[in-house]
């Protein structure tokens, strides 16, 4: 007879538990009867420069002129909609991939940018925000003068000169 031991996993019964919650929930509410119409958010990078936040997103078959973009406070918000055209007709679909349906991105916006000057710019499927930051918030270089120890003396020697003494 031959016995078989397995190895040990404190986690195994746990991930089982999970796979099945996941999959009661994909069952239930994953998929629509349209295809791929579910919820998607669309990739954004934000990057900061000195003197702005820059926002980008990837639009792609989004009329730009149909986005929803405003700032409540301090919150930024992109919204807008991919379309699925019912033209089956006309292509004979075989695979839907793409995410399609309604977006709403939102990001916090610090004190330090200036929200009443965004500026939203659309090309090559890319919009681009750019929020410039407040004047008060920018950096500021502040210049330090140096003495050197042969310049003290001598500044201190002109000053004295100059008062008279």
């Amino acid at each position: 007879m031959k016995a078989t031991l397995g190895t040990f996993g404190p986690y195994r019964a746990t991930s089982t538990l999970q796979e099945q919650i996941n999959r009661l929930f994909n069952d239930s509410f994953g998929r629509m009867e349209e295809g791929n119409l579910t919820t998607w958010a669309p990739p954004v990078d934000i990057h900061e420069t000195e003197h702005e936040l820059v926002v980008k997103t990837d639009l792609p078959d989004i009329d730009p002129q149909a986005l929803d973009i405003r700032v409540e406070n301090n919150i930024l918000t992109i919204r807008g909609e991919r379309k699925f055209e019912k033209k089956m007709e006309d292509k004979n679909y075989l695979r839907v991939e793409r995410a399609y349906g309604t977006f709403s991105r939102s990001f916090a916006l610090s004190n330090t940018v200036n929200a009443d000057a965004i500026k939203a710019e659309y090309q090559n499927v890319v919009l681009t925000l750019t929020i410039p930051k407040r004047e008060e918030a920018k950096p500021k270089q502040i210049k330090v003068n140096v003495e050197t120890p042969a310049q003290a003396p001598a500044t201190a020697t002109a000053a004295a000169a100059g008062t008279g003494r």
